[in-house]
């Protein structure tokens, strides 16, 4: 199955595993989690509507925010109702986060409320601005710009992007729902992804399965570090938002903290799986163009690869977490707060261990992978020694 030889994958393998991860994904989409449709309504369409008229007579402006309601005169532009022209209201509540504020020209997201036989329009209910069509753009623009830079490598890298999205939200969140242990079904959803994200980019070749081995070795010991962690720091993991209202609304039984340490060692495996992907690779070329070189030799420059990356990498985690709690570091920052009292919140505590936690794993993915790479690549004492044997005694024969 693994071409652990040195040679190069096939690229026929490649091809029937992109096939296969292709017909996964769809199969997925067509299975229902029983979530997906849980608010829809019969008497309700989802469809787009233009902007026609707004009246903000009723809207107060306090400050950077807004209050009150807008008067909208909309034209509905898509489904069975397309032309006719509604009025609707927009309630503002004065939270930024939540309210949205709308001008002539607009286009907006809007449910259409019918009546018992569904032949007339009881309400139109706007629900934001519409962001479909530039987030399609947005996605094509990115998988266009991957397939002119990485050719073939980055057809697979959207094939495996696709899948990981569609095994997140068809099967990782629902299992969450449905109460299934977070940390296991978590752990074994990452392992599947992992081995087809690497396989797919890095093909079934001794660099791919060095590579997961690095990767799963890396996650794992994330995993045993989050649970060690989250527990001594005593987190209760409702620090995400939407989160904890989520648990009044039905769904008492999800456990927070198993959730937040799936979280964890989740957020992580990607940096995991590039940088063992990383090391991998350039052990492989190394070995390519030094079939002699040994174990030993190779290991450490497999550790030395990792060294360098590692450096980056662990930043880069910083930068990534940190852009997510800008806000609340930036409101203790405005209101003075000592240090202490701020690093003994639960809100800091917990992106503090999300962050040291993911990177300490990924700091420890160099030498799994490293010593990984020096085990499969280099073939094992008693091959060397048969391969060396002809070679002396034709040296034997050359002596007088």
């Amino acid at each position: 199955m693994f071409n652990l030889s040195g040679q190069k994958s096939i690229k026929g393998q490649d091809v029937w595993l992109v096939i296969v991860s292709l017909f996964l994904g769809i199969g997925l989409l067509l299975v229902p989690s029983g979530y997906s449709d849980a608010g829809d309504s019969q008497n309700s369409i989802r469809t787009v509507a233009t902007i026609l008229e707004v009246d903000n007579s009723l809207v107060k402006i306090i400050g950077p925010v807004a209050e009150g309601a807008q008067q909208l005169v909309i034209g509905i532009t898509r489904g069975p109702f397309e032309g006719e022209i509604l009025e609707s209201t927009n309630i503002l509540i004065g939270k930024k986060e939540l309210d949205k504020f709308f001008k002539p020209g607009d286009r907006a997201f809007v449910v259409l409320d019918l009546i018992p036989d569904q032949s007339q329009i009881a309400y139109a209910n706007i629900i934001d601005h519409y962001r479909t069509d530039k987030t399609i753009f947005l996605v094509l623009v990115f998988f266009i710009s991957l397939i002119l830079v990485s050719g073939w490598i980055g057809l697979k890298a959207i094939v495996s992007f696709v899948f990981t999205g569609i095994i997140i939200v068809k099967v990782l969140l629902p299992a969450f729902l449905w109460g299934m242990h977070p940390i296991v079904i978590a752990f074994g959803v990452v392992t599947i992804l992992t081995a087809v994200i690497i396989f797919l980019v890095g093909g079934l070749s001794s660099k791919g399965f060095v590579a997961f081995l690095g990767s799963f070795a890396g996650v794992l010991t994330t995993m045993l570090l989050a649970l060690l962690f989250t527990h001594w720091f005593q987190l209760n993991g409702a620090t995400s938002p939407f989160l904890e209202s989520l648990t009044y609304s039905g769904f008492g039984h999800l456990d927070l903290v198993n959730m937040f340490i799936a979280g964890i060692f989740i957020a992580s495996s990607g940096a995991v799986m590039d940088l063992a992907m990383d090391i991998a690779a350039a052990m492989y070329e190394i070995r390519e163009k030094h079939p002699c070189i040994s174990r030993g030799e190779l290991f450490r420059s497999g550790l030395t690869v990792g060294r360098h990356a590692v450096g980056t990498m662990t930043t880069t985690l910083l930068l990534a977490y940190s852009g997510g709690y800008m806000g609340m570091l930036l409101t203790f920052i405005a209101r003075g707060i000592p240090m202490e009292n701020v690093l003994n919140m639960v809100y800091v505590s917990s992106e503090l261990v999300h962050t040291f936690v993911g990177s300490f794993g990924l700091v420890l993915v160099a030498p799994f992978t490293a010593m990984a790479g020096s085990l499969v690549m280099v073939p094992f004492a008693p091959q060397e020694e048969e391969i060396s044997t002809p070679v002396t005694t034709q040296t034997a024969d050359l002596i007088p």
